[in-house]
């Protein structure tokens, strides 16, 4: 890639200050393909200062001129999207066809969705107990750090990116250092959609480097981070001495609830869910609880379709699973997986190492363990890999003491036939999202959890919002207006 080891700053593509070189590995093969530089706070600060200036004629611009713009960027993306996609399966391991039938499509359905929303969004309420008198003005925050995350890249960047544009916000955004390629090419693309100098700013680095400077830097308005509890958690102490706004999007161990009236397919269905993405997905429903009467069968069902599923390099076509991102995520799950096994959980299917004949790449065993109790680790702990969790459970009450068992608090899972169970077990479950009968929920819907599943919501109305201010203005109407 030609800009590789430059950043997007001001309009223009620039060499670093503070930069230092850094392999991007493909996780197939676990060699190196391309070098980016990793920034510091010196190429934050020229960001942040360069959407600082930009901010007044941004913020002030036609909001029309602000979704032509979008559309022009929707656009190129699309005329783009196979190097998007081959960016996305080359940098994370995401087999060629998920890249292009998931990982590109949710950049895009996000792009649309925010195009859509933004253009009947009114900034401008009067009330209406005295006339419109009383004013309430919806403001752009100002200047937004964006951190994102290596798994999903397009779908997480694109949450972030097209409605702080939208709502006329200027940005600097940070993507994984693990999977950075993707975000250099929206930058390319942005570039060449017209966007004017300085309201898109990209800085890679790592989050002790660009990360750390622009949570604290006193000229960003809010940082939006999606990934690890633990980092959200560093980033929101980190932000508090400036009092900027944080919004996070956070880990999961999401339940799937398996009633015994669920629909014969269901837990095929909730097993090739967890694996999906190589099971690298904060809201994949990753323990899987199920009535006892159905116990037996749902085991047995969950073995088979754990032995079918086959994994394989990036670059091939097929449904296969690819590898784990890097060897650092490969050596967590590892790990996880030993214990879970000296805890006592029953190895189903999988189990440690990698997949028969393959000696090479981040490649994990689809792996499914039975009989986990609450106390283990493996049902604990967010895994983020292909690892599935089972245990029985008695009665309703029980199944939803064991889903709320957890700090997290992003997406559960119900599997029922019974309409009025369904939403007496939803409005029980502690998390931002309940997913049920494998119905995912409309486009432009609004993404987020609870507890240390983060705050706020991505996506529809709601993801608008997180980047705006509320203004009341008083005696906006004259007189002679009101009369």
């Amino acid at each position: 890639m030609e800009n590789a080891r430059n950043f997007y700053i001001n309009g223009k593509w620039q060499a670093p200050t503070d930069g230092r070189k850094a392999p991007v590995i493909d996780p197939s093969t676990e060699q190196p393909f391309e070098t980016i530089s990793l920034g510091g706070a010196r190429d934050t600060d020229a960001a942040v200062w360069a959407a600082r200036r930009a901010l007044p004629e941004w913020s002030a611009r036609d909001h029309g001129d602000r979704i032509r713009l979008l559309e022009a960027l929707l656009e190129v993306y699309n005329r783009r999207a196979e190097d998007m996609a081959r960016a996305i399966s080359k940098e994370m391991g995401a087999p060629i066809t998920l890249s292009r039938e998931a990982q590109v499509v949710a950049g895009r359905v996000h792009l649309e969705s925010t195009i859509r929303l933004a253009r009947d969004f009114e900034f401008e309420h009067p009330s209406p107990r005295d006339g419109g008198s009383t004013m309430k003005l919806l403001e752009p925050i100002g200047v937004c750090g964006l951190i994102t995350p290596w798994n999903w890249p397009m779908n997480q960047i694109m949450l972030k990116v097209a409605p702080a544009l939208a709502m006329g916000c200027t940005v600097v955004l940070k993507p994984s250092e693990v999977s950075p390629l993707s975000g250099l090419l929206l930058a390319e693309m942005i570039d060449e959609a017209g966007f004017p100098p300085g309201v898109f700013n990209l800085v890679n680095g790592d989050g002790a480097g660009v990360g750390a400077a622009l949570t604290s830097h006193p000229e960003v308005d809010m940082i939006s981070f999606t990934g690890s509890s633990v980092a959200g958690a560093a980033i929101t102490q980190a932000a508090a001495s400036t009092v900027k706004r944080v919004a996070l999007e956070l880990g999961g161990k999401g339940a799937n609830i398996i009633f015994a009236d669920a629909d014969p397919d269901a837990v095929e269905r909730g097993v090739r869910n967890c694996f999906n993405n190589t099971g690298q997905t904060c809201a994949a429903p990753t323990r899987m609880l199920v009535e006892r009467s159905r116990y037996n069968e749902a085991l047995e069902i969950a073995q088979r379709v754990a032995e079918t599923v086959e994994t394989g390099p990036s670059d091939e076509e097929g449904r296969h699973i690819g590898p784990v991102v890097s060897e650092r995520q490969f050596d967590k799950i590892q790990g996880l997986i030993a214990k879970g096994i000296d805890e006592g959980a029953r190895v189903l299917a999988g189990g440690a190492g990698r997949p028969e004949g393959r000696n090479l790449g981040y490649f994990v065993r689809p792996t499914i363990f039975a009989d986990v109790t609450r106390d283990m680790t493996v049902w604990r702990e967010e895994i983020f890999g292909p690892v599935l969790c089972m245990t029985p459970f008695d009665t309703e009450a029980e199944a939803i003491e064991l889903a709320n068992d957890t700090i997290y608090g992003l997406t559960n899972f119900i599997q029922t036939t019974d309409n009025e169970k369904l939403r007496r077990v939803a409005r029980a479950l502690r998390s931002g999202m309940v997913e049920s009968n494998g119905i995912g929920p409309v486009s432009g819907s609004p993404f987020g959890g609870v507890r240390q599943s983060g705050n706020g919501r991505e996506g529809g109305c709601e993801g608008l919002m997180e980047f705006l201010e509320t203004k009341v203005v008083s005696g906006w109407l004259s007189g002679a207006d009101v009369g």
